[in-house]
């Protein structure tokens, strides 16, 4: 039966502005495909990211460059050298996984070997903001069980101590976002301790890592920016105790699995994360988080309206989206 493949890009308002070390978002711009055979269809978003040399247009261009062959058939492996990871082929891959298990009446549980979706205990984000706000945030979300903390090279001891004072049973990530050098990693090694960090998000810039190989954290340091497939590793291993699987850097659902497997395999910690999207990204990237150790989905929580029946949280666990949402009848 032909196939028809739709892609487009859409734009998700923000409840508030979520501001990072490298700047602040008002809106999440995502592409959104869909693929068709017959009267089924399945479903995918990517979220084109300026780090990685991203943006809309030349992510439809690139599904666009593919479209001849995915209508004509190719299936998820194929898609792996037809497009590069990143976030054209995170939402083609995705869409494929939800129309393969549409078509073959099963779930993506089930064509990944992997239990299905169930609650999950994943991160609230504090955005950057002085060290008063951000306590104030945090006492909203005291009993909530993990909280990510965003910082830049600005005084990050101050607004950690103010989180975790406003907070003191949660669990905490922090996350430079590449902002900090080695001189300011070094020195917060005991602000860290102080305030029993569980771990540290990519502190210092991907390209100016090397000497992580040879540092010894107070905390295990996660590599965000540092990874993306499960080729990186041989490097990675070397300098990160941790790595988090985001599905627009491997470049979707099956390159994340490998990933993680691979993680899994050399014993590093494992974290599933995301990027500021709807509850389409996060559907199939449960599949990952249900076998991490720290899960960072709350993107769609920062949106004014999500999509319908996507994710919902309840005190800091997350529910998945509603059964026939994405990959499940």
């Amino acid at each position: 039966m032909p196939r028809t493949l739709r892609a487009q890009h859409d734009r998700f308002a923000l409840s508030r502005p979520f501001r990072i070390a490298r700047g602040v978002k008002t809106f999440a711009d995502v592409i959104t495909v869909t693929i068709a055979e017959g009267e089924t269809s399945g479903r995918g978003e990517g979220v084109p990211y300026p780090r990685y040399g991203e943006d809309v247009e030349t992510s439809l261009a690139a599904i666009e460059d593919a479209r001849a062959a995915i209508e004509a058939g190719a299936g998820r492996q194929a898609l792996q050298s037809l497009l590069p990871p990143g976030a054209a082929r995170n939402a083609v891959d995705c869409a494929l996984w939800d129309l393969e298990a549409r078509l073959a009446g099963v779930d993506v549980a089930t064509l990944a070997g992997l239990p299905a979706p169930g609650p999950l205990v994943s991160a609230l984000t504090l955005g950057i903001d002085t060290p008063a706000a951000m306590a104030e945030l945090a006492s909203r979300h005291a009993d909530a069980p993990l909280l990510k903390v965003k910082v830049d090279a600005e005084d990050p001891a101050a607004r950690i101590r103010a989180v975790r004072a406003a907070a003191p049973m949660a669990a905490l990530i922090v996350d430079p976002n590449e902002s900090w050098d080695q001189r300011l990693l070094e020195d917060m090694q005991p602000v860290l301790l102080e305030a029993e960090i569980d771990l540290i998000e990519q502190p210092v810039a991907a390209d100016l890592d090397s000497w992580l190989a040879g540092f010894v954290p107070a905390v295990p340091i996660c590599a965000d920016e540092a990874v993306h497939v499960a080729a990186d590793l041989d490097q990675i291993a070397l300098r990160y105790q941790a790595v988090n699987v985001k599905l627009d850097k491997t470049g979707g659902l099956t390159a994340a699995l490998d990933l993680a497997h691979a993680a899994r395999a050399r014993g590093l910690i494992l974290m599933t994360g995301c990027m500021v999207s709807s509850s389409l990204s996060m559907a199939p990237a449960f599949y990952v988080a249900g076998f991490s150790d720290y899960v960072d989905l709350d993107g769609p929580l920062w949106l004014r309206e999500d999509r319908q029946g996507g994710v919902k949280d309840e005190g800091g666990l997350l529910m998945p989206p509603v059964a026939g949402f994405w990959g499940n009848r």
